[in-house]
């Protein structure tokens, strides 16, 4: 039985063949692409569960494919970097990525990244229908969120990680516990990660980013998503 489908994403033929090596090793079905235009076309036409994508390829790069795969598809997306700056993985997770890993990576490391990107929070542990963050609406069965009348388009991860807040809402969530909960217990200790992406889900709900009302750090501990969106009274930047 395969483990996934994942598309490979890059320019040079050998980290595709090594890729692909590695990968079926470990029981995923691999095909591969080597331009962004390439991939969108494979895309189209067959099922993925998964992309591995080059951030830096000739003519239009992986962001720019990011977007335009992100535009039609809640797939998840790992993007592949020789940048290792906050700037770049911040850019790369703007772009529309689940997550990024640095070239040159290690194997245990790639798959660790893999399966967290293919885990999805279990339907039993997880709310569903409508609910109201202060002013934005998220509709979990639709997996749509509204912030000022606009969708507001999330990454599947950042999605995951709204639904086990709001499970949880009004109480505060240990990083590790959110680490594990929405990635798996390879990532129980990476909080400056989880930060990363919190930054990134506040950018998308709060009416002010800088200021947060919704999700609010608990120093040295964890975050709190404040359903009521009344909580200004303290200070929440991480």
């Amino acid at each position: 039985m395969s483990a996934g489908r994942i598309l490979v994403v890059d320019d040079d033929p050998q980290i595709r063949r090594v890729m692909r090596v590695t990968l079926t090793g470990q029981g995923y079905e691999v095909d591969d692409a080597k331009s962004g235009d390439a991939a969108l076309d494979k895309l189209r036409d067959e099922r993925f569960d998964l992309v591995l994508l080059d951030m830096n390829m000739p003519g239009m790069d992986g962001l720019e494919t990011c977007r335009a795969i992100r535009s039609q598809s809640d797939i998840g997306i790992i993007m592949l970097t020789v940048r290792d700056t906050e700037a770049d993985k911040v850019e790369a997770l703007d772009a529309g990525a689940d997550d990024y890993i640095t070239k040159p990576y290690h194997p245990p490391e790639l798959l660790a990244r893999i399966r967290a990107a293919l885990r999805r929070t279990p339907s039993t542990q997880a709310p569903s229908g409508r609910v109201a963050i202060g002013a934005v609406e998220v509709d979990f069965d639709a997996r749509q969120v509204t912030a000022k009348g606009k969708t507001v388009r999330l990454t599947p991860k950042e999605f995951e990680l709204l639904r086990y807040l709001v499970a949880h809402a009004n109480k505060t969530v240990s990083h590790r516990e959110l680490l594990q909960a929405v990635w798996g217990p390879d990532y129980g200790d990476q909080v400056d990660y989880l930060r990363v992406f919190v930054n990134q889900l506040r950018k998308k709900i709060e009416p002010k980013p800088s200021s947060p009302v919704l999700l609010l750090t608990e120093p040295w501990v964890g975050y709190r998503l404040n359903i009521a969106g009344t909580d200004s009274t303290r200070n929440p930047n991480s």
